[in-house]
């Protein structure tokens, strides 16, 4: 109860207070359904294109023989818990979100080391029995060091050699409709 006093406005403070914190908890909510955060939560890999700069990733997967078996998050996300893998999603998403905000992406977006082992380490999960089957396992010195991953050689596996925004400027992915609101559009209709 004291700890409650001592953050309690005092009484002319109270209303202007109040009510910049209401605005801001309505801003932030908007924010949230503005930027489709909770599909964030999801596996669908229409979630990725939330964003414009990953049209071409998105269209590339599309056209693969993973489009039938793996979405983004099982090629490019843990998949080793629950926990692991949405704490890196929130971590790579704050990134992401942070780098297109400030238009700092590149023109061609390449993947980090800690992206880069995880997928690696997909690849190898959902491959085990192809991989043991050939014997590469035990040669993976060989096929698997040095630093190479899986796409040094499968390159065009699933998004291809060639990819960019320049490159595919009308990449054909799904129209995930617009952002504004029903009354926003009713309301600049009528002006």
């Amino acid at each position: 109860m004291k700890l409650l006093r001592y953050f309690t406005p005092p009484d002319p403070w109270k209303i202007p207070v109040f009510g910049l914190l209401a605005a801001l908890l309505g801003l932030g909510i908007y924010t949230l359904n503005i930027a489709n955060a909770f599909s964030y939560l999801s596996d669908e890999p229409e979630v990725c294109i939330n964003c414009h700069v990953m049209n071409p990733q998105y269209a590339t997967w599309q056209h693969s023989s993973h489009r039938e078996v793996a979405s983004c998050n099982d090629c490019h996300v843990p998949q080793t818990s629950v926990f692991e893998k949405y704490w890196f999603k929130a971590k790579d998403g704050l990134g992401h979100s942070y780098m297109f905000t400030f238009r700092l992406e590149p023109q061609v977006i390449q993947i980090k080391s800690e992206g880069a082992q995880t997928v690696q380490g997909n690849c190898e999960r959902c491959h085990e029995q192809l991989i043991s089957e050939v014997n590469l396992a035990d040669n993976e010195e060989i096929f698997h060091g040095d630093g190479k991953y899986c796409w040094d050689c499968h390159v065009e596996t699933p998004h291809g050699s060639v990819r960019s925004l320049s490159s595919t400027p009308q990449a054909q992915v799904p129209n995930l409709g617009s952002p504004v609101p029903q009354w926003l559009k009713k309301l600049q209709e009528s002006e």
